[in-house]
């Protein structure tokens, strides 16, 4: 290139520490996403791939990022950032085979562009959702700082995800952890079409780290040698002195937020400015001018990267369409668990069902080294409910880790823990408090492994239910919002002895299960319970009693509630059916009752509409219908909010009319 048509370098390059080799590396790592963004972009015109997500103008901040990082230190790259999965030479044929929803690809065909992860590339793709990925980048640091592995781990997101509270959330978590985590946010200048003056309102989002307490810089984007050289030296440092880093790219957003969005929103002369701060270009002009890259050299390198991306894309394009068979779609909901037995011992004692979670829950700890327990207040507290009282002194802070109120955060560190090798229990303080971390458990525990293989080796224990007059906001039993959620395991014990074993089970299951244990249950039942650790199988009910006359099916306090009114009424010869796993749920046992008594009750302590006991019916019409000599009846508390007053309470609780409707369809 002549010296009249060069264009002027917008960047003070130093490159007083890096040498050529390192500097022509950096240059070509930014070349090969640039050139196959171009040939996506065609393809796209051309319908061969089905969306696009551009980050053109940005490869120096994941080219920069990602050439510092080590190869087995994780990375939480999203939609623009390709350089990520080039740098860390993932093959370009499975990269385009999983952008056309083939096998070849990271997700088998259930999930598009970047929406992915791979532990063999130690990449964790994201959501659409966007914020839980700084939860999970938490969880994977502190699997780190718990292996003391000096590793460092880097997370992206844009400016406009900053806006979301499970943002917030993460960095707050970091910061008080102490986290070894890089918090990269690329300022793309605008959040699909809304520019970062409506997003925020401090003059930078570094300005945010005092807040949380965390180091910051501002780092132009666009400067392949200011990003390398000071996220290195920030990632160099961290792996000996552990914590968290926020770091704010300038950068901008050339092209749509998506192919289809376009840019007509954006300024021509904002445009014309950011683009002669293309990072490639300059990078490249600055090379020709030092004399460590001549045209022929240039060439030479596209020509390369062209005939390996065309290479590839036959590859990717002769794969067949991917097939399933609803058996194996099936099959990789849930990561494979070989349930096997450990024996209850014959010593046993008589405890609460309290004490029996606890019990269940330290025996767990004792047995797996990498499982954590996090929750508020569980540490020197003990919890809410004293369950995890005295864990600290036997397990140390590490493994007992007092968390801030933030639920969605930490589910989402749960999952980080997950991927980077530990099994964590995470306590709600109450069940209802759920909806604060509903996204990640719904979207990233229950899909994960669906998606791209990776188990959510997650217990999220659920205090839950009335009857202590506790009011709207800690007296809900929302299971059915669970169990409606393919991925998740639901399961609600209803005494000791079950409590204990299915904790257990569930502990040693490496896939997502809320364990819903009820409140006014804690510390009124009472049973004789095995003192050593044992399991019981998951989707196995128990049949309390049997009978002739009617079937009884109900979890949870709804067991006892049954079990009185049976004593209440003697002549009434009952199969009694406590589910104990409502997912996987035990048709089997449900059906051979039912066409054993010919009649069925179904009792909920939810509200009637939506909940776990419409489907029992629907099932059972289904399967049963030609058994049945009676309609079958479902029982449910009213159709409100879960009332304070004591008399308001009884009235909205099933139990009373359990009663007049199991007699009524005894007698039909």
């Amino acid at each position: 290139m002549s010296s009249e048509t060069a264009p002027t370098i917008q960047f003070d390059y130093d490159r007083s520490t890096i040498d050529d080799d390192t500097l022509i590396s950096l240059y070509k790592r930014m070349l090969k996403p640039r050139l196959i963004e171009e040939k996506m972009l065609i393809l796209l015109r051309q319908g061969k791939i089905s969306k696009w997500f551009s980050g053109i103008g940005q490869e120096a901040i994941s080219v920069g990022v990602t050439s510092v990082l080590d190869k087995e230190e994780y990375i939480l790259p999203m939609h623009r950032n390709l350089g990520v999965f080039t740098t860390r030479d993932i093959p370009l044929y499975r990269l385009f085979s999983q952008w056309q929803g083939k096998a070849n690809g990271f997700t088998k065909g259930r999930d598009r562009s970047f929406h992915f992860g791979t532990q063999e590339f130690k990449i964790v793709g994201m959501i659409s959702h966007l914020g839980p990925q700084f939860g999970v980048a938490d969880g994977i640091a502190l699997a780190n700082k718990l292996k003391n592995n000096k590793q460092v781990c880097a997370v992206f997101t844009g400016e406009g995800g900053t806006s979301e509270g499970d943002i917030h959330e993460a960095l707050n978590v970091a910061s008080v952890w102490q986290l070894p985590v890089l918090f990269c946010i690329e300022n793309n200048g605008y959040g699909l079409s809304t520019p970062t003056n409506e997003q925020y309102n401090c003059e930078n989002l570094a300005d945010r780290g005092k807040g949380y307490g965390m180091e910051a810089h501002i780092i132009e984007g666009n400067n392949i040698l200011e990003v390398y050289t000071k996220v290195k030296e920030l990632a160099e440092d961290i792996r000996e002195n552990p914590r968290p880093v926020l770091l704010e790219f300038k950068t901008f957003r050339m092209r749509g937020h998506e192919e289809a969005s376009g840019t007509k929103y954006v300024p021509q002369e904002l445009m014309d400015e950011w683009a002669a701060k293309d990072p490639l270009e300059n990078f490249a002009e600055f090379l020709r001018n030092e004399n460590i890259l001549t045209e022929k050299e240039n060439i030479e390198f596209k020509e390369d990267i062209i005939a390996e991306i065309n290479e590839n894309l036959d590859l990717a394009f002769s794969e067949e369409i991917i097939t399933s068979t609803k058996t194996n779609e099936l099959h990789d909901l849930f990561e494979n668990f070989d349930y096997k037995e450990v024996k209850k011992n014959s010593n046993k004692e008589e405890i609460r069902l309290v004490d029996a979670i606890s019990q269940g829950l330290k025996q767990s700890m004792q047995r797996h080294d990498n499982l954590v327990i996090m929750g508020q207040d569980i540490a020197e507290y003990g919890g809410v409910f004293k369950i995890t009282d005295g864990f600290v002194e036997e397990f140390g802070k590490d493994r007992v880790r007092n968390t801030p109120i933030c639920e969605s955060a930490i589910i989402s560190a749960s999952m980080g823990l997950s991927i980077n090798g530990f099994k964590s229990v995470m306590e709600m303080q109450f069940g209802d408090f759920a909806t604060s971390g509903f996204n990640p458990i719904v979207n990233y525990l229950a899909k994960s492994h669906y998606r791209w293989n990776q188990k959510a080796d997650v217990v999220i224990r659920m205090p839950c239910g009335a009857g202590v007059g506790a009011g709207p906001f800690h007296s809900q039993t929302n299971e059915a919002w669970f169990t409606h959620t393919p991925g998740l395991k639901v399961v609600y014990p209803a005494f000791p002895y079950d409590a204990k074993g299915l904790l257990a089970t569930a502990i040693e299951d490496p896939n997502p299960i809320l364990f819903f244990e009820h409140k006014a249950l804690y510390r009124s039942i009472r049973q004789e319970v095995p003192t050593d650790y044992y399991t019981l199988p998951l989707g196995k009910a128990s049949l309390l009693k049997e009978g002739a006359d009617i079937t009884i099916v109900t979890y949870g306090a709804g067991v006892h509630w049954a079990l009185e009114t049976l004593d209440e009424m003697p002549k009434v010869s009952a199969d009694l059916i406590d589910l104990r796993t409502l997912s996987p749920l035990d048709t089997e046992t449900i059906f051979a009752s039912v066409k054993k008594t010919n009649k069925v009750i179904i009792l909920q302590e939810d509200s009637m509409f939506g909940g776990l006991a419409s489907d029992i019916s629907a099932l059972i019409s289904e399967n049963c219908f030609e058994h049945l000599d009676a309609p079958i009846k479902r029982v449910a508390s009213m159709e409100t909010p879960v009332p304070f007053a004591a008399n308001l309470e009884k009235q909205y609780l099933p139990k009373e009319r359990f009663k007049e409707e199991l007699g009524s369809l005894v007698a039909y």
